[in-house]
C-alpha cells in the first residue's frame, strides 16, 4: 500500500477542514436566513435594560447571533470570537454585505473579529462587555464549567450572559416519509444522538445549574418552538439538503442499505424524490435560552 507523504497528508487533510468548515458555513447560513425572526425574537427578549455598549459573541460562527444583536443594540459594539477563520471571514463578508446594501447601522464598522480558541486556558483582550452570547458553542467546550467561570470574569459587573442552545438536530420530514422508508430521518436522528453523546458529551447539559454553580444569578429561561410549516421557501428546501448531508456523514454507518439508498436519493438533486423537489417539507427544532446576570 502506498502512503502519502507527510506533505500530502497535510495538504489534504487541510483540504478536507476546508471543505468541511466550507459545509457547515453553508448550514450556519442558512439558519441564520430561515430562522432569522426567531433569532430577533430571542435578542428581543433579553432582559438588558437601556441596553449594552459592548457585546461579545463567543463562538460566533458565520454569524447569525452578531448580526441580530448590531441590529438590536444600535449603538453597541461587538466583538465576535471564533476559532474558524473561514466563519470569520464570511461574517465580515455579510456584515459589509449589509452595510452597503441595506444601510443598517453601519454594521461592518461596529464589529471586531477575533479568532482565538476558546477552549485555551487564557482568552485574548476582549474588553469588558456589558453582554456576552454563546449560541450552539457551550456544549463544544471542552470544559463548560471553566468557560463559564471565564465568562463571569470577562463581564463587567451586573453584566448579562445568555446561553443560547438547540434541543438537537432539526427536522424536515412528515414522520411517514419518505414513501420508500418511513420514519427514516428519526432513525438518522437516534443514530446521530448516539454519535453526539461518545463525541459531544456537553450537549443537552444542564445549563441553569451549571450557570448557577458558576456564580451567575439566572434571571429568565425559555424555550423557542420553531414550527415552520409548507408551503417552504428555497431557503427551507437548501437548509433541508446541507442538513441532511451532514446528518447522512454522522448516521450512515449505522443505517440499514435500504435506509441509506432511501436518504441518497432524497439528498439527490436530479432525482424527483429529492429535498429540493419535496412540497412536504417544514422545519421543526426547539432553542433554549437562559439570561444570566454576573453580580
Amino acid at each position: 500500500m502506498n502512503h502519502p507523504s507527510p506533505h500530502t497528508a497535510s495538504h489534504v487533510h487541510e483540504h478536507e477542514h476546508e471543505h468541511d468548515a466550507a459545509d457547515h458555513s453553508e448550514i450556519l447560513d442558512l439558519d441564520a436566513e430561515v430562522l432569522a425572526e426567531h433569532i430577533a425574537s430571542i435578542t428581543a427578549w433579553l432582559p438588558v435594560g437601556a441596553g449594552p455598549r459592548r457585546i461579545v459573541d463567543l463562538g460566533c460562527g458565520t454569524g447569525a447571533g452578531s448580526l441580530a444583536l448590531l441590529d438590536r443594540f444600535p449603538e453597541a459594539e461587538l466583538t465576535a470570537v471564533d476559532s474558524s477563520a473561514a466563519h470569520l471571514h464570511r461574517l465580515q463578508e455579510k456584515a459589509g454585505e449589509r452595510e452597503r446594501e441595506k444601510a443598517q447601522g453601519k454594521a461592518a464598522g461596529r464589529l471586531r473579529i477575533v479568532q482565538a480558541d476558546l477552549d485555551a486556558t487564557v482568552w485574548p483582550d476582549l474588553g469588558t462587555p456589558e453582554l456576552v452570547w454563546a449560541s450552539a458553542s457551550m456544549h463544544h467546550m471542552s470544559d463548560p464549567d471553566r468557560t463559564l467561570r471565564q465568562v463571569r470574569d470577562l463581564l463587567a459587573p451586573g453584566g448579562l450572559f445568555a446561553v443560547v442552545e438547540l434541543a438537537g438536530f432539526p427536522r424536515f420530514l412528515p414522520a411517514d416519509a419518505p414513501e420508500e422508508a418511513p420514519g427514516l430521518e428519526e432513525r438518522c436522528h437516534a443514530a446521530l444522538d448516539h454519535h453526539h453523546a461518545e463525541q459531544v458529551s456537553h450537549r443537552g447539559a444542564d445549563w441553569g445549574t451549571k450557570l448557577t454553580e458558576a456564580g451567575f444569578t439566572v434571571e429568565a429561561e425559555r424555550t423557542i418552538t420553531v414550527d415552520i410549516g409548507p408551503p417552504h421557501t428555497d431557503a427551507v428546501g437548501r437548509y433541508a439538503l446541507s442538513s441532511l448531508r451532514r446528518l447522512r456523514g454522522s448516521a450512515a454507518s449505522a443505517l440499514t442499505a435500504e435506509d441509506l439508498t432511501a436518504l441518497d436519493r432524497l439528498l439527490d438533486t436530479d432525482s424527483p424524490q429529492g429535498v429540493l423537489r419535496r412540497t412536504d417539507l417544514g422545519v421543526r427544532t426547539e432553542r433554549m435560552v437562559w439570561a444570566a446576570r454576573c453580580t
